[in-house]
């Protein structure tokens, strides 16, 4: 339950940075995408530096999270972002909030709740080598690039999308390094200093982190956020049962588990479509 409380919170507290961030990204120069200008831009932002505090909570909250409990636990908890992320745009942006996003809200709890019931993820029993590092680094890098390549070559809402994939990917992966770190911390803080996968979670984050803001520079929130929020928890949970060993039930639990996840991405879907949102917070 303490990993569980946890990591609701940290998807609140990154869905305040995602609205935050998107405030401020909205209004940069565009030719500035791809570039490190625009993260010169967003410092002068007070809007952005509160989303960039807000993204720092959220990480410090996940890592207590999964220091506590697997990745296919965590990880799938935090596509309560996703709503929260909607209603405190509505808030922030004084939008009323709909029945169909209530309804949107609803199908995404019922699909967590009934994901995670069926699931019951169990905590892994190892710790991956170095192949298995060599491997989901590599396939992980090769998906994030071609995401990028693709949205590069695209425009408007589908390069959003796209990146908000390969930011989702960038992120999963970090929340796998974090992981790692996490369980070096009963060692000491010496220890956890001479811990590479200490770095490896930073550089994968900052650049999880760059991918995030051309994303949010890109297109609407409607688009880059359900694109993000389900891709994380989709992939960590993939690397939770194939690098540490976590268990999820199969048999024939797996059919309560794809209505969960279809609920999921149901709910995503109506979410994203919600017109008052897409016309106030979506446009630049």
């Amino acid at each position: 339950m303490i990993a569980v409380v946890l990591a609701v919170l940290a998807a609140a507290a990154n869905a305040v940075a995602s609205v935050l961030q998107r405030r401020a990204a909205r209004g940069m120069p565009p030719g500035e995408a791809f570039r490190l200008g625009l993260i010169l831009h967003l410092l002068r932002s007070s809007a952005w530096l509160g989303g960039i505090g807000a993204l720092i909570a959220g990480f410090l909250l996940q890592a207590a999270a999964l220091s506590s409990g697997g990745l296919a636990l965590v990880q799938p908890l935090l596509v309560a972002e996703l709503p929260i992320t909607m209603l405190v745009a509505g808030w922030m942006f004084r939008i009323r909030v709909s029945p169909m996003t209530w309804l949107a809200v609803a199908a995404l709890t019922a699909g967590l709740a009934g994901f995670l019931g069926a699931a019951s993820p169990t905590p892994g029993d190892r710790l991956p080598g170095v192949l298995g590092w060599t491997i989901s680094a590599g396939v992980t890098a090769g998906l994030v690039a071609g995401c990028v390549a693709v949205a590069i070559a695209s425009g408007g809402a589908t390069r959003a999308v796209l990146l908000g994939v390969s930011a989702g990917l960038g992120f999963a992966y970090t929340a796998v390094l974090m992981k790692r770190t996490v369980e070096v911390l009963p060692d000491g803080l010496r220890a956890l200093s001479g811990a590479w996968s200490l770095y490896a979670m930073v550089a994968a984050g900052l650049c999880s982190l760059f991918l995030l803001q051309n994303a949010l520079h890109s297109g609407p929130l409607v688009a880059v956020q359900p694109a993000l929020t389900v891709t994380d928890p989709v992939a960590s949970t993939v690397y939770g049962v194939a690098l540490f060993g976590e268990g999820i039930r199969t048999g024939p639990w797996v059919l309560p588990e794809l209505t969960g996840m279809a609920l999921i991405l149901y709910g995503s879907v109506l979410l994203s479509r919600h017109a008052p949102l897409r016309e106030r917070v979506g446009t630049p």
